[in-house]
């Protein structure tokens, strides 16, 4: 897969800034957390802020931002553990109330991005499609797998389409090593199975509409008729995750079923159907609960991905903390 980006020219402008959005999806796909992504930015903002004195112009602005870029995640990914999706860490669960025990560590799971916070506003459909494909969470948490300097490497080939001398000069090393690093990584995901976030045609727009209505109306016999048989549900940070739309459906009736009653509003995030779910409040109104990012292949879906961290992922995706 490739993200088109326009090639830096004499009349490059001398602003950071106009590279934020950019820089944040680099980051995304290096760190494999939308929260992480933005401090690294910011972080990369400041260093170019600080060393604006020494930038010589041997490079250009954009070269010179993705090697503080690379410095900055690579150092974050060496002091942090590895994040993963839950079903990289264990077994599926029963959908019994016992499978709730287990809660994965802090900054362990792969976590979702708003489209516009990466997506660029200027590109057409194509290179939409591409940049939706690059940001999916199968795509980004198997990247996580690869090491850092190889994470770096594949993104900057294969993603944003730099060259290898390009790459090799950005990482001090030749352009042998980048060509090796770049094998090695292309290996590593060969063999990792991910799901497909193709842009969605007028059925798949049909069936969301359908997932919708029928979470609404907690109707769960039409809402598993939705789902592929072998279709995954993971609730980070929760560590238990559920294979299989039988499986789905017993945990929504069951443990699951206080979301009976919820609003939903859409969003997008990591370039698939997304949902911020609202359950009952007590108190009056609908509280956050969950932001739900949907995997959809051949006409149903194949992932239902909840992260509960409501909270803070609400806030960043500029969604109402209440309805009324």
């Amino acid at each position: 897969m490739t993200v088109r980006q326009a090639e830096p020219t004499t009349a490059e402008p001398a602003d950071p800034e106009i590279f934020r959005r950019e820089l944040t999806g680099y980051c995304y796909r290096m760190l494999g957390s939308g929260a992480d992504a933005e401090d690294a930015v910011q972080e990369v903002m400041l260093k170019a802020w600080r060393a604006a004195g020494k930038f010589e112009g041997r490079s250009s602005l954009r070269s010179w931002l993705y090697r503080i870029a690379t410095n900055t995640c690579i150092d974050a990914i060496r002091a942090g553990s590895r994040r993963a999706m839950p079903v990289q860490l264990g077994p599926a669960r029963p959908p019994v109330e016992e499978s709730l025990a287990d809660v994965l560590p802090d900054g362990s799971w792969v976590s979702p991005i708003a489209d516009d916070r990466v997506l660029p506003p200027e590109a057409d459909a194509a290179d939409h499609a591409e940049y939706r494909e690059s940001i999916r969470l199968a795509f980004v948490a198997a990247l996580q797998l690869l090491p850092a300097r190889q994470r770096a490497v594949l993104i900057l080939r294969e993603v944003l389409r730099w060259r290898a001398d390009e790459v090799a000069a950005l990482l001090d090393v030749s352009a042998a090593a980048v060509n090796s690093a770049l094998q090695r990584a292309r290996s590593t995901l060969a063999a990792t199975r991910t799901e497909s976030a193709r842009p969605l045609d007028a059925p798949s727009a049909e069936l969301v509409d359908r997932y919708v209505d029928a979470f609404e109306r907690y109707d769960i016999a039409e809402f598993t008729r939705l789902l592929h048989a072998d279709a995954v549900q993971t609730m980070p940070p929760l560590a238990m995750w559920l294979r299989g739309s039988d499986d789905i459906g017993r945990w929504m009736l069951g443990v699951g079923a206080e979301c009976r009653g919820s609003r939903i509003l859409p969003t997008s995030a990591n370039g698939c159907p997304t949902f911020a779910q609202y359950r009952i409040d007590p108190a009056g109104g609908h509280a956050p609960w969950a932001l739900h990012v949907l995997a959809v292949r051949g006409g149903k879906v194949a992932g239902i991905h909840s992260f509960l961290d409501a909270a803070n992922l609400f806030e960043a995706f500029g969604l109402p903390a209440h309805l009324d």
